[in-house]
């Protein structure tokens, strides 16, 4: 667990279905309507009623958020953001990225949602590098406390011990380990 002003981080390997907190976000792609990865994990874990509500949500532009309720998960809600296909690094995904978390954050804020998980946005099947996309989320995320103060934890939720390795490091590097 490491601190930033007010707000816990905390890196855990593990499932980001099975987190309780008031909001997981889903690493979705611009339809909302479900996929692989994380995307797909979520869908199924939710139920029907997530895939309904973001049929009425109509889509998501990359870098934006949009939140629907958490359904069968044990999250009240789930925030739906849409990060970057990685090209070159020179198309400007890094500020796609940035925004992703962000906006996530903004959405929490916007209905007090004082615990997030986070997963590693598009690490996977969108083949952003793990070490350049989370030092973009990590940026964001402390950009977003310093501006904000807000909100009271967020959790890195990391499926694979390498991923969990990665950010663990950075953060202990980053804010002395508490």
């Amino acid at each position: 667990m490491y601190r930033y002003n007010d707000t816990e981080i905390v890196v855990v390997q593990g499932d980001i279905t099975k987190v309780k907190v008031d909001a997981i976000v889903n690493a979705a792609n611009n339809t909302l309507l479900g996929g692989g990865g994380v995307d797909g994990a979520i869908h199924r874990a939710g139920g029907r009623i997530i895939l309904e509500q973001c049929k009425k949500i109509g889509g998501c532009p990359t870098g934006e958020a949009r939140i629907t309720v958490g359904g069968n998960l044990p999250c009240k809600y789930v925030i739906h953001t849409v990060g970057p296909i990685y090209k070159d690094g020179k198309s400007g995904e890094e500020e796609l990225l940035y925004n992703a978390y962000y906006n996530s954050l903004k959405l929490a804020k916007e209905y007090n949602l004082e615990s997030v998980a986070f997963p590693s946005i598009s690490t996977g099947a969108y083949g952003y590098p793990l070490e350049k996309a989370m030092k973009t989320a990590i940026k964001a995320v402390i950009d977003f406390i310093e501006e904000e103060n807000f909100p009271r934890i967020i959790n890195f939720i990391l499926f694979s011990e390498r991923d969990f390795s990665i950010y663990n490091d950075y953060l202990k590097s980053l804010l002395k380990d508490k």
